[in-house]
Parts: structure tokens; sequence; C-alpha cells
């Protein structure tokens, strides 16, 4: 590999926080890149992984096709829709970071690159999960430890907050807790807070995943810092 002295960082970026609407949120986006070189200004040994996620512009595509079509598109056809959508962000995120950036995305598991960049994006590649086993995969093949994924919600909880009032907050779950919520399937555009199959092959690896608020920069600096955060492990 050459470069395994790195600490390597993977940071699953929700497409909920790069397109929340179906517009691009650039406010994010630019604090996402002033903490990232903060980060690297600060630890030159530092190496980070991002995979950004599809966000809304995939459903957009979905809504669209089935208008025209008068009935639901198939799996397959809603995870490329995700795929490409993911393709579009990972491509806008390597523009934000072109002169610190690897030149590829990362979009080919099969392949493993020599990746010495301080910042090497990734996008979706197959159907059947979503841009968290992506996320799952780096660390396979690039050797990381640890997945910060970068959500819209504060914690894991054991059933949507949203919906119900008695919902339970987590700071540390285990992968067999956090499987028992979540379940073993992959359904196209899932709102979990980490995805099922994923969430299998995070355990078999033994990866932790810290779910955090993203747009929260200061609570994410105190993560990187040691400090005390708001947010979930799961390992």
């Amino acid at each position: 590999m050459g470069n395994n002295h790195k600490e390597k960082i993977v940071m699953s970026v929700g497409g909920s926080l790069i397109v929340p609407n179906g517009g691009i949120n650039t406010d994010f986006l630019k604090k996402l890149n002033a903490f990232i070189r903060k980060q690297l200004a600060k630890n030159k040994n530092r190496q980070f992984f991002l995979v950004g996620g599809g966000g809304s512009i995939a459903r957009h595509y979905r809504d669209a096709g089935e208008i025209v079509v008068g009935h639901e598109l198939t799996r397959d056809d809603l995870d490329w829709l995700g795929i490409h959508a993911t393709k579009l962000n990972a491509h806008l995120v390597r523009t934000i970071f072109r002169d610190i950036a690897h030149p590829y995305i990362l979009k080919h598991y099969e392949i493993i690159r020599k990746v010495t960049e301080p910042v090497v994006v990734a996008a979706g590649w197959k159907p059947g999960w979503s841009t968290d086993y992506d996320a799952i995969l780096l660390c396979e093949d690039y050797n990381v430890r640890t997945v910060v994924n970068l959500t819209n919600i504060e914690k894991v909880y054991d059933k949507d907050p949203k919906k119900h009032n008695d919902a339970k907050s987590f700071d540390k779950i285990s992968w067999s807790n956090f499987r028992k919520i979540v379940g073993d399937e992959w359904i196209p555009g899932i709102n979990a807070p980490f995805d099922p199959v994923a969430s299998k092959k995070a355990q078999e690896l033994g990866v932790t995943v810290i779910v955090i608020k993203g747009d929260d920069f200061e609570n994410l600096e105190n993560y990187f810092n040691g400090k005390k955060f708001v947010g979930t492990v799961i390992k």
C-alpha cells in the first residue's frame, strides 16, 4: 500500500446534507471544505476518504420515472438512479478539494488504487446496498478501522423519534443490538442511520461507526479532538 502509516478516516457524508431538498446545500459544503482543510493543517498525517450519498436527487428522478411510466420502477433502476446521484455529488466534492484530492473518484471497488493524497472521494458502485456499504468496502480495501457517518440525526434511536415520543437514544450500541433495530434487508432509499447490508459487513470486519450530526461542526471537532461529543458509537 505504501501509505499505511497515515491515519485514515472514512467519512460517509449523508446525501441529505449535500442535497437536502433538491437544491445543493452550498453552506454545508463550504463548512465541510473549511473543516477538512483545518483538520489536515493540524494533522498532516491524516487522510480522509469521503463517500457522498445521493440525497433527494435520486428521489426526484424516481418520482419522475414513475409519473411517466405510471407504475413503480424496479429495484435495480431505483438503485442505479441512486448510484448516479452519488457520482454527481462525488464529482462536486472532488471539485471542491481538487488541489488536494486523488484525481479519480473511487467507484469500482474491485480495483484497489494507490492513493496518497490527503483527500480521496468515493461514490456508489452496485445495486443492492447504499454508500454506507461502500464506506465499509473502503475500510476493507484500505485497512481503515473507523467510519464517521455524517447524517441528519444526532444519535441512533430504537425507533423513529419524529413518530414516537418514547424513542430511546444510544451513546453506544453493539452491532448485534443495532442490527436488531435496522433489520437485514436492503430497501432502495431506506432511511436507516446505517444500512443493514453495511452493518452486517461492518460487524464482520470489526469496524467502528460513529453516527454524528453532520452539520454541527463544533461537535464534529470535539469528536476529532478526542473530547466529549454528541453522537452514537456502534462497535
